[in-house]
This record gives C-alpha cells, structure tokens and sequence, in this order.
C-alpha cells in the first residue's frame, strides 16, 4: 500500500477527497491544518504522543493491550515514511532537518524501550510488519489528524487476503471437482471475513541467534530417564458427557477430549493401536465444534473411519471420497479420503473451508520430497490460513511416529504448525526462553523435550491404561475391495444369490413352501441352502460358497498385509492367520517389500520346521511377523511374543477363531491383546463375521450350562447362504 503524505496548501483551501470520509473528519483535518500551517513536519507531534501512550501502558502493566500493540506497529510503520520523507524533502532547511531527524530518533528510542519491557513487540518493529484492517484505518486516522492529504486509494481498508494454495504443475491436469462441491459454495456465498487473526509472532530474547531445530531433535534422541512422552492431561470428567448413547469411552480417550474441551488444538496422537484413537479424533471434532473436518487415512481404514463417525458421533453425516468423487456429499460433517487420491482431490480440498484435519497413520508422510507429503502439509497450511482465529482443529494419529531417525517427527511437527521453514514457531521459542537455558547447558535438553511434548504429544501404551481395556477383544477393521479383482467377486457373489433365488423360487412354484406377507419362507431357504452345501460343483462359470470366500481371502490379501505391516510398525510383533497357502504367500510378498522378517507356519512342515520358526519368533528381536495357517498354527502353539493378531480371512467356527487368538492370548502375556479381523464392505465377509460372534455367544451359554448345543461350521455356512438367499429376493427384480 503506497502512502503519499502532502502538506496541505498554506492557504488551508485544499480538503482530502474520498468518499468513505465524512464531513465531520474533513472538518477536523481542516482544523488541524490550520493549527500547524507553519509546521514542516506535523506527523511527528503525532507520533510522539501516541507512542507515549504505549509507553505508560506497557510500564504499569508490563505488557501491550491488543490496542497498544496496533499503535505500536503503527508508530514504527509511519516514523520510518517519516524520516524518509525528512531526508528527501529539499525545500526544509538543514538546520530544521537536523532537528526533525532528532525528535524521530527519541520515538524510535522509546519504541526500544518499550520492546524492551515487552518482548513480544519487537517484530513489530520488522520493516517488513504488515499493517492489518485495525491497523491500516489507524494510520489513515492519524495521518489526516496531522493534516496530511491522501490519495482515494489510501483511504480504502483492505483485509489481507489468506494465499490461495498453487496446484502443483504435475497434478493439475488430474485434479477434479465433485458436482456437490460447488452447490455447498452457492448454498453459502457470504463468508464472514475474519478480521482478528491471533498474534503468534515471538522474537527470542535468550535464545537469540541459536540454531534451535537440532536441539530439539537432539533433546528426544537423549530421552527422558524413564518419562513417558505425553502431555499431563486434564483429569478424567466426573461425568461422562462426551459419550454417545450406546458407546462407553475409555478413561484416557475421556482425558484427552477434556483437553480438546479446555481449548488444546494442535495433537501428535501416538496411543498404540487398540486404544481408540480413530474415536477419540471423531469426537475430537465434535467437541471442538471444527466441522467441516477432512481426514486423510490409508485405504485400508477408509470404511473404518466411516463407521467411527457413525458410530460416535450419529448427529453427524460422512462421506467417503472414492476415485474421482461423483459420489461425493458435499454437505457432509467430515470428509474422509485416502492417500492415494488425495493429489487428484488436492484443489477443491485446499478451499474448501475446513476447520479441522486429522491425518491417520501420519508416518506416511516423513518424505518431505514425497508428493502426498506437499500435499498434507499444504493443506494444513492452509486451514491454518483461513481458519477463523488461524487456530484450527488439528491431529496427527500414528502409533510409530519415528521409525528410521528422530528426524521423522520433522514432517508432523510441521503439519501441526510447530516448525516452519526449518524453525520452531512462536510458541516453542517462547516455551524454550522461558526456560532460562540455551543449548549450550546440559539442563536444556529434558526442559526442551517437554516444552515441545507440551505441544500436544499424547502417547499411551497398552499397559499403561490395561486395567481400562478387556484382556482379551476382537477389532474389525473393514476393507473396500475396489480393484477388478474386488469387482469379480461382488458379481460373482451377486450370480450365487441369483442362482439360489431361482432355486426357490421353483421349489416355492411347486408347492413345496408358503411366504407369509410377502415375507421369504425360512424354512425353504434353508433347504435350498443345505442342498447347495451338499451340490460337488457349481453351475459352469459360478462360484459356490466355499470358492466365493476364498477369492475374497485373495481380494483382501494385499490390504490385510499392508495392516500388518502398519502393526509391526506401531507395536512390534505381529501374527498373521491366513486360511489358504496363496493368501499367506502374497502377505509374505507384501511383507518382504516392506523390509519385515517373517516367519511361516504352514500345514506342510515338519515338527522341527515349525518349531525353529515359532523360536525364531519368540526369541528373535528381528522378526516382526509370523505368518500363520489358521488350521495348521490354530493350536498348540505359544506366540505370546505378539500381543496383536491380524484374522486375514474368517474360519467357519468361533472356536477356530478363538483358538487362533489364543495363540498370542496366553499364560506368559502381559499385555492386553487385540485381533484386528479384516473384513470386506459389502460382501458376504461382514455377514459371516457376524454369524462367528452370534454362535460364539451361544457356544459360551451352552459350556455355562444354558440348553443351547455349539453349532458347527456347516450350521454357519447354512445360515451364511440364507442369509445370501434372502438379500437376492428381496433385491429389486430379483428372480
């Protein structure tokens, strides 16, 4: 913004033109002018009276009101013109110049002194400071007091607008725009602008000149002497009043929303897996009220985190961002996309106004050079640029925040906003200043690792919250098969209810069952069902059953491994239970890939063989994995070394998968233990899986003494293919 200060004729006939300007300060203008006819620089009068009034604020109460630092910016903005202007003018004499440059000197003096007592002031002495709306219509009120005239331009208040993100030249051509998406822009035209950004900027007294980023990296390779690295947290609430109706929070997933309660906005949420921390970052968003929220997630978890919306926050809608998007509801609460598609999805998300973010399995991005990791951080650039107050909502969940080297949390701490261009921001320098250290004192290190866990650093173990967690539970973790192989067999499971439907629909034809209400005979079904159970093939090019759920265990194979590997990443130790030999062989591609030892216990091997591995397993710090068949390693077998299982494919019994889980839940485990069973959206997968937990239920009623027998797996397959048979009836058209 250029500003031309011009004295005003002598004969006091000129006025400032502008049309925001009412008559009342053209008035008072005029009367300055006539005050100060002879003065040759009636700015500084000015200057001087407001910059004693910092001075008297800042000296009684040892710190600069929101108001008395815009006066402080303003002061240094317009003595600086004003020596310029005093220099370059050759119509004052030099004596008079000498004298005007003097009396600038003591205001710039006593703006020193004042940053002296107030720290926080001097980048405001930053000749590069940007004056903001507050501070621009102050300087214009200023500027006419002393008399000044003002181009119209000069007399406009501007409100800087935050930098839109560039679409980096190598994705642009693949960007897309979801049709909803600019429906929600006209739905909501008017935007209150925000005109009261926080003032975050700190010049280190102390610290001044020192190179503080390799400190604080250098503070968390020396450790802590046995102190976890997790912020003290508010204590658990009385009452629960986070928790939707039918759900029941965990006392640290409560400890942490009370924080996010309390006003705690930015968080490396590092809980091991199994302790909730999808959940905690749901009802996170709630409590915060930061919608709309964006979450970027592995593909793996994306239907996941679907449900954890739904389920924790039903007031809520969700959306899940596939492919190019043309499903998208672009008037969801929280929108979830995988890191796959996030380059094709980048422009509409940079603006499209969220509040907060949550980036899951955030170790993904520790290759700055790495595209998706522009990517995230540009986006949280960009909340932090256009949230209201630039405090946005924002969370960053991995169990493994350092694999390689300290230098992983580089990436993280810049996306929550505490390092920038290679430097901690703001708040860390105050934190570390406070102190009283500098890196050259050995007491430094503990004080800076907790200046920065105190940044919102939140690591729970499972031991440490054991006596809130079941001994022993079973996590599903639901997949989208969306490849063509995932396609294959939707249709092929689509063409197995078909081929029942037609079944029962002859039998129902020829007398042999009577539907009630339109409803399907259950009896009949379960007579169709058993026959198909019984038939040795199926229709030429159909799958029965048993074919179907294996092509599933192949389709979900990649995505179940991908999960192991994030596991043995998180925690160590993983168990991998696969129920056919070329599922097990493609998790131990994946697995290899991703640099993990395994080991394999197979059908096929001799008791040695088995035997080396199972040692190797235990004993072995190196091998993260154990690749198991879900008969052949089911029983007898001790891998306590693990303490989380991965159920890569289902077992016709809940007693083959307990057994399975057993394995690791076992005399000698001192650790809660978690099966993570892999399911497949919107197949015949989730509906055995609820079939395994019924029967469980009811094998537990039968060995406490209830009348009920423990059902067998083919009972499991009848009542799986009913329930195939009914969804193909009911289908619209179904035949």
């Amino acid at each position: 913004m250029a500003t031309r200060v011009r004295r005003r004729p002598t004969d006091g006939q000129g006025s400032t033109q502008s049309a925001n300007q009412g008559s009342k300060q053209n008035q008072h203008a005029q009367r300055k002018t006539v005050q100060r006819r002879d003065e040759p620089a009636p700015l500084i009068p000015v200057l001087a009276r407001r910059v004693r009034e910092v001075e008297a604020r800042v000296s009684s109460k040892g710190k600069a009101s929101p108001t008395n630092r815009t006066k402080f910016l303003v002061v240094a903005l317009l003595m600086r013109s004003e020596r310029s202007r005093v220099r370059e003018d050759t119509s004052i004499p030099s004596a008079t110049r000498a004298d005007l440059l003097k009396r600038l000197d003591g205001i710039a003096t006593i703006l020193a002194q004042v940053a002296a007592r107030d720290t926080s002031l001097l980048t405001l002495l930053d000749a590069d400071a940007k004056p903001g709306p507050a501070a621009q219509q102050m300087r214009r009120d200023w500027l006419l007091e002393s008399g000044a005239e003002l181009a119209e331009e000069d007399l406009v208040i501007t409100a800087p607008e935050p930098p839109r993100p560039v679409v980096p030249p190598q994705i642009a051509a693949r960007q897309v725009m979801p049709q909803s998406v600019p429906s929600r822009a006209l739905a909501n035209p008017f935007l209150t602008p925000d005109l009261g950004r926080v003032q975050n900027d700190y010049l280190p007294n102390r610290l001044a000149g020192w190179d503080l980023l390799s400190p604080l990296y250098r503070a968390f390779e020396q450790g802590a002497g046995g102190e976890a690295a997790s912020m003290d947290l508010p204590p658990t609430p009385q009452i629960d009043r986070f928790s939707p109706p039918g759900s029941q929070l965990m006392v640290h997933q409560s400890r942490f929303l009370q924080s996010v309660q309390e006003g705690h906005r930015t968080f490396l949420l590092a809980d091991e897996p199994g302790l909730g921390k999808t959940a905690q970052s749901v009802m996170a968003a709630s409590i915060a009220g930061t919608y709309p929220m964006l979450a970027v997630v592995p593909n793996v978890v994306k239907i996941n985190w679907a449900r954890e919306v739904e389920r924790w926050t039903p007031q809520r809608r969700v959306t899940v961002i596939h492919g190019d998007g043309n499903d998208v509801d672009a008037f969801a609460d929280v929108f979830v996309v995988n890191y796959e598609i996030l380059d094709r999805h980048f422009g509409w998300l940079s603006n499209f106004g969220f509040r907060s973010m949550v980036v899951d399995e955030a170790h993904f991005i520790k290759n700055l050079q790495s595209q998706r990791s522009q990517q995230v951080l540009a986006l949280g650039d960009r909340l932090r640029a256009t949230t209201p107050g630039g405090n946005p909502l924002l969370i960053a969940l991995t169990g493994t925040p350092l694999i390689n080297d300290v230098k992983d949390f580089d990436a993280i701490w810049r996306f929550l906003g505490w390092i920038k261009d290679g430097k901690p921001t703001a708040e860390i320098v105050r934190r570390l200043d406070d102190t009283g250290h500098t890196p050259a004192d050995r007491a430094f290190y503990p004080e800076a690792r907790r200046a920065v866990v105190d940044m919102g650093i939140v690591r729970r173990r499972k031991v440490d919250v054991a006596k809130d967690l079941p001994d022993k539970r079973i996590a599903d973790i639901t997949v989208e098969l969306d490849d063509e192989l995932g396609r294959s067999v939707r249709e092929a499971e689509r063409a197995l209810g078909r081929r029942l439907a037609q079944r029962y629909r002859a039998l129902l034809a020829q007398g042999e069952g009577r539907e009630e209400d339109d409803e399907p005979d259950t009896a009949l079904m379960r007579r169709v069902a058993a026959a198909e159970l019984r038939s040795t093939s199926a229709e030429k090019g159909s799958d029965n059953v048993f074919s179907l759920v294996r092509r599933i265990g192949q389709a979900k194979s990649t995505l179940a491994a991908d999960y192991a590997v994030q596991l043995s990443h998180s925690v160590g130790k993983v168990v991998f239970f696969a129920k056919h030999i070329d599922v097990m062989d493609a998790a131990e591609r994946v697995l290899a890939s991703a640099g993990l030892r395994t080991v394999s216990v197979r059908g096929e091997q001799t008791s040695k063989q088995r035997q080396e591995a199972i040692d190797a397993f235990q004993k072995d710090p190196e091998v993260a994995v154990a690749v198991c068949s879900l008969t052949a390693a089911g029983v007898g077998l001790n891998l306590h070394a693990a303490s989380n299982v991965v159920l890569a494919e289902l077992s016709w019994t809940a007693a083959e998968q307990q057994q399975a889980i057993d394995r690791v839940h076992r005399i000698g485990q001192d650790e809660p233990v978690t099966a993570w069973r892999i399911l497949a959206s919107g197949t015949i997968d989730s509906k055995i899986a609820e079939l395994i937990d019924a029967k469980q239920g009811l094998a537990a009623r039968a060995l406490d003494g209830s009348d009920e027998d423990i059902t067998s797996g083919d009972t499991l397959q009848v009542d799986a293919l009913v329930a195939l048979l009914h969804d193909a009836l009911v289908e619209p058209g179904a035949a």
